[in-house]
């Protein structure tokens, strides 16, 4: 938590103050630079030699802007960049609103120190600041440069580390070393109640001997944005429980455990996750984890040869999850796991077995059909069989068709989900389906799918390398995403993973050759990070499209019918992406931003 510095009130708009513009960026490579964090933790980044003579022309002292979320700033660069005084910014009702301000200086800075007014209204309501929160952005080490275009699922072509912004950590305080940025993310949650208009306030920065004021006027339109619960997005990120036990040190399942996943469940409910990730049977992924993900059931071969389930850690995991408020779907991996892997307990013995069951065999059959059994009990007295999913992920087709053919044959009622390329052989089966981007169906397969009831979604993983959610990929990637998933007509976005930390990623992100940033996206200690807030104002773009479209519908007003229809074509831009340059995608989604704005303005107008 960080501390106000005074009670302020009231904004004072200076002459020629100037709003935040965008800059240009960079990368960052060579030494390794200690910094001190706020719990006097080393912070090890590779950053790019210091132009000193960039810094020599900056003027001494304190410098603070307001600066665009939408791309990286880099710790050793010399910001590009106007200084900002004020940010603008509309929204609605339940929304959440970000900005980014930059810290930097030629000097060293001691105890960097921030102060918030409550934002006020000609009337005198007020947004209190209390739903403002601020967090130091962290440099995390990756394994390309800032908007790599060659990222591969092996081993990178690359032999140093870069340095990039991305975990966020909420402080009190800091110090600023000469020479350095430092990035601080605002959120500011719009409550639901709050009356629409226009409320102004105030950020001071302070350090020992210098100060600025910022400023902040935020338009709050006359919409309701709902809570995340009730977004119908399906945001599906993969998660990993037992990386929570392992990275503290802790037993997993105990109190403690369950303490930190519940935060830890929290923030991935706030961006509106919908999917709980289970597991059927123990490591599924071929141990490529650090932390393999293990089974949240467990099998035991009685004595006489019969079986029996064990769901206390699938029970407890779930219902830790719906307490957080992910209660649309439960997927449980996998009847298909890396090279067939099954493992049991022999209750003969004590001792765990390893078994390779083939699908298409009798013995894979006869398996599964008594454990399917079992679940789907179990699952009907828990009232979860509605929500359940069966989970197949990137499966060779021969293997996959043999698994959908033993769970069909146990039940019609059996929902299974995919992850991977699309195969029209497969469209039936599935009442879940999500694409690899790149190898989706054609758009009438889409609708045909919706018209069915069955919903459709696509991912990105270690590839393509553009659009992606890698700690180097531009920030405003994330947030397209979700623009793409509207503009397709897919039900939302999947990703593996939420949570698949590397040993220590609280300072590096690279995990062996894949991408850094691929296999997570939210830090230890339940933080955010910039890639996964810039996917919730993606999925947030995509709920308020939904909703303007139902308004616009029940309109008659003229010439929000035709701003609806210049929507509707911007959306095709989307679709039509091939290369993916920053500034171009970052100027379709602010101009969809823009249309979305005005026309909650026009529906809102009396």
């Amino acid at each position: 938590m960080f501390r106000t510095l005074a009670m302020m009130t009231g904004l004072l708009i200076l002459p020629g103050t100037q709003a935040f513009t965008q800059g240009t960026s960079g990368q960052v490579e060579s030494s390794y630079l200690p910094v001190r964090n706020s719990h006097d933790r080393p912070e090890y980044t590779l950053d790019a030699p210091v132009n000193r003579q960039s810094w020599l022309d900056q003027k001494a002292g304190l410098h603070v802007s307001f600066v665009s979320t939408d791309k990286a700033w880099f710790r050793t660069e010399v910001p590009q960049h106007q200084e900002a005084l004020l940010w603008t910014a509309s929204g609605w009702k339940g929304e959440r609103l970000n900005a980014e301000i930059l810290i930097w200086s030629p000097d060293s800075l001691r105890q960097v120190r921030f102060g918030l007014t409550d934002l006020v209204d000609a009337k005198g309501k007020r947004l209190s600041r209390r739903n403002i929160k601020l967090n130091m952005i962290r440099y995390v080490l990756s394994n390309y440069p800032y908007g790599a275009k060659d990222a591969v699922c092996g081993e990178t072509p690359y032999k140093n580390g870069y340095s990039m912004p991305d975990r966020m950590e909420p402080f009190e305080r800091f110090d600023l070393p000469g020479k350095t940025v430092r990035p601080v993310w605002l959120s500011l949650d719009l409550p639901r109640t709050t009356d629409p208009g226009i409320y102004t306030g105030v950020v001071r920065v302070n350090a020992m001997n210098d100060s600025v004021q910022l400023h902040v006027r935020i338009i709050v339109r006359d919409q309701v944005l709902p809570p995340p619960r009730e977004w119908k997005y399906r945001l599906d990120l993969w998660q990993n429980p037992w990386v929570i036990a392992w990275y503290y040190h802790l037993q997993p399942w105990s109190d403690e455990h369950k303490a930190l996943l519940k935060k830890h469940l929290q923030l991935y409910a706030d961006a509106g996750g919908k999917y709980i990730t289970t597991y059927g049977v123990h490591s599924p992924w071929a141990d490529n984890s650090y932390w393999p993900e293990g089974g949240m059931i467990e099998w035991i071969k009685k004595k006489n040869g019969g079986w029996r389930f064990d769901y206390k850690i699938f029970d407890t995991y779930v219902e830790l999850a719906m307490q957080a408020g992910i209660d649309k779907a439960i997927t449980l991996y996998t009847p298909v796991p890396w090279g067939n892997r099954f493992r049991y307990l022999d209750e003969s013995n004590g001792n765990y077995v390893y078994a390779t069951w083939p699908p298409g065999s009798e013995t894979y059959s006869d398996h599964w059909k008594a454990f399917l059994t079992d679940l789907k009990a179990h699952l009907q007295a828990k009232g979860w069989f509605e929500r359940t999913y069966i989970g197949i992920n990137e499966s060779e087709m021969d293997q996959t068709l043999a698994a959908i053919k033993v769970v069909r044959a146990h039940s019609k009622d059996w929902k299974i989900t995919y992850a991977g390329n699309w195969h029209k052989e497969l469209d039936g089966l599935l009442d879940d389906y999500s694409f690899l981007y790149g190898m989706e169906p054609a758009p009438e397969a889409l609708k045909q799918r919706a018209a069915r009831g069955a919903t459709s979604t696509f991912y990105v993983c270690c590839n393509p390398p553009k659009p992606n959610n890698f700690v180097f990929s531009p920030p405003v990637e994330g947030r397209w995403i979700s623009w793409y998933s509207a503009a397709c007509g897919y039900n939302g976005f999947l990703r593996w993973a939420y949570d698949a930390w590397p040993e220590d990623p609280s300072v590096d992100a690279r995990f062996g050759s894949w991408p850094a940033g691929d296999c997570f996206l939210v830090y230890p200690g339940a933080n955010s990070s910039i890639r996964y807030e810039k996917l919730r104002e993606g999925i947030s773009d995509y709920e308020k499209i939904a909703i303007l479209r139902r308004l616009v519908a029940r309109s008659d007003n003229k010439e929000v019918k035709e701003l609806w229809k210049t929507l509707e074509e911007h959306l095709k831009v989307f679709t039509s992406e091939h290369v993916f340059d920053e500034e171009k995608i970052t100027a379709d989604v602010n101009k969809g931003q823009v249309l979305i704005d005005e026309l909650s303005r026009k529906l809102s107008a009396p």
